[in-house]
């Protein structure tokens, strides 16, 4: 019998840094740095990402970037930007003041929905790839816009769930499941919209490679017991995705079979 979990000794990689952790945490709407700092440990995270319009990068006043376990692959974010230029200087102030190529990219088109407009993000995307950024684009969960991006160099891609901080789950299963499917060798990041550990489950048993989550752990009543069961249900999507499941069927099927049966 095996003793090793597939889910826990099957990493995966986006660009030159290989991740056990199929969990990507955020830092906004904790009550305290305390309760942030617990739940990331909580979670085993081991990538971490920060609003770079919403903190003083320059360290002049206390930040939760001061309470990051240095062992965290800071993400840096593009939240609030709604153009692709606006996004790029973003991306570069992140740059040196973080020291990272790495870039969450954000071009959000509407301020109600919080939906990405996704030419934005490509125009910004393929300027920052060719500037040697790490780009992991956020963007409505549509197949070609998703070609797009890794035709423009984008190493993995983060299409959404459902509107950010909504905690609605899942709405387009199909897509993801369609991207995934045509999409067998890219990195998919299921990002925003996820509220509880069923909906992280499903989001990995559909082939995602990781989720990003920020709200759910944040405004749950306990986050650091949150980020543990999203630490365990994203662990049971992907060993169900690696065993794969049942055929569904319309009818009964009894587990015992019928012949031999003692009459």
């Amino acid at each position: 019998m095996s003793t090793a979990l597939p889910a826990l000794t099957d990493p995966f990689t986006i660009a030159n840094r290989t991740f056990r952790s199929r969990l990507i945490i955020g830092t906004g709407k904790y009550r305290s740095y305390d309760e942030m700092k617990a739940a990331h440990r909580a979670s085993g995270a081991e990538m971490v990402t920060v609003a770079v319009r919403r903190v003083p990068l320059d360290r002049s006043t206390e930040s939760f970037l001061d309470h990051l376990a240095p062992s965290l692959q800071i993400l840096p974010n593009t939240a609030g930007c709604y153009s692709a230029d606006e996004a790029i200087r973003t991306a570069h102030l992140a740059r040196e003041a973080l020291g990272t190529e790495w870039i969450k990219l954000e071009v959000i088109g509407d301020q109600t929905t919080l939906f990405p407009d996704n030419e934005q993000t490509l125009m910004a995307a393929t300027a920052l790839v060719k500037e040697g950024f790490i780009v992991l684009p956020y963007f409505s969960d549509d197949l070609i816009m998703a070609k797009k991006l890794l035709d423009a160099g984008c190493p993995a891609v983060m299409p959404l769930a459902a509107p950010i901080g909504s905690g609605l789950g899942v709405q387009n299963p199909t897509n993801l499941r369609i991207m995934r499917e045509q999409l067998p060798d890219a990195t998919i990041i299921v990002d925003a919209g996820v509220g509880t550990a069923s909906d992280a489950t499903i989001a990995l048993e559909l082939g995602a490679d990781a989720v990003l989550m920020n709200t759910a752990i944040a405004e749950a009543n306990d986050a650091a017991k949150m980020a543990e069961a999203m630490k365990l249900a994203i662990e049971a999507g992907r060993l169900a995705y690696l065993s794969g499941r049942m055929q569904k069927r319309l009818y009964a099927s009894a587990s015992s079979p019928t012949s031999g049966v003692v009459r």
